[in-house]
């Protein structure tokens, strides 16, 4: 069962995801590398890590600069621990 984090869960969460905030109730972090084939390189890593966990992020990209963000649909678009296991996934990428 997937389960919604609590304020104090989220806070203690962020603690162990540097760079990661709350931006519009999902979990979020942008990054800016050297150019579109760094960023589209990394995209793929999270394309990896997303597929091998079954939960996917919403990604975008503009030429250096990749923005994800994560929340589960199916726990009405709410973070859970779902989305901090990928985020730390994540993490281990960048």
């Amino acid at each position: 069962m997937t389960e919604v984090l609590t304020p104090p869960q989220l806070e203690d969460a962020l603690k162990q995801l540097p760079g990661w905030s709350i931006d519009d109730n999902k979990l979020t972090r942008t990054w800016r590398f050297a150019d579109f084939k760094q960023a589209f390189a990394f995209l793929t890593r999270v394309a990896d890590a997303a597929e091998q966990q079954g939960h996917h992020p919403e990604i975008y990209n503009v030429y250096a600069t990749v923005r994800i963000q994560l929340s589960t649909h199916d726990a009405d678009d709410r973070i859970t621990d779902k989305d901090t296991a990928l985020a730390t996934a994540i993490q281990k990428l960048s």
